[in-house]
């Protein structure tokens, strides 16, 4: 299936989604055919690179929790990993990864959800620098 948001998109969206809509979304899609699970739901740690933003330098600043997932469906493969230990929606993120992999049915639905979940994330992003636009500080120069 062809869309406009790539896998590594979606990925990252499905990762950041609630676990509410999410879970809900891959029991629908579980209604029509059982997921061969390659990599149960696992907790482990991973470190965190960041880039710092004036020589563009990357460094480590420590570890966070994640869970990772894969599943197959149909002959496709889905991953997840999310930050925390929540695995049901981990599990839930490779389901619906795969379920678009796979070009199912449910798929449209998949692509809204995370259409609608990137949606949100700009719009809280374009909020937060109109509230910090308050404060900024112009200077003028003095010859």
């Amino acid at each position: 299936m062809t869309t406009d948001i790539d896998r590594t998109r979606r990925v990252e969206l499905l990762a950041g989604l609630d676990a509410e809509p999410l879970v809900a979304l891959a029991d629908r899609c579980l209604g029509r055919v059982d997921p061969v699970i390659v990599q149960e739901p696992e907790v482990g740690m991973v470190m965190l690179p960041v880039r710092e933003p004036v020589a563009h330098e990357r460094f480590y600043l420590g570890e966070v929790l994640v869970t990772r997932a894969e599943v197959e469906l149909d002959g496709h493969r889905g991953w997840s990993m999310r930050l925390g230990d929540d695995r049901a929606a981990t599990l839930a993120a490779a389901i619906c990864d795969a379920v678009v992999e796979s070009g199912g049915p449910e798929a449209a639905d998949v692509v809204e959800l995370c259409r609608w979940s990137a949606e949100a994330a700009a719009a809280a992003e374009r909020a937060e620098w109109a509230e910090l636009a308050s404060t900024e500080v112009t200077f003028e120069e003095l010859d």
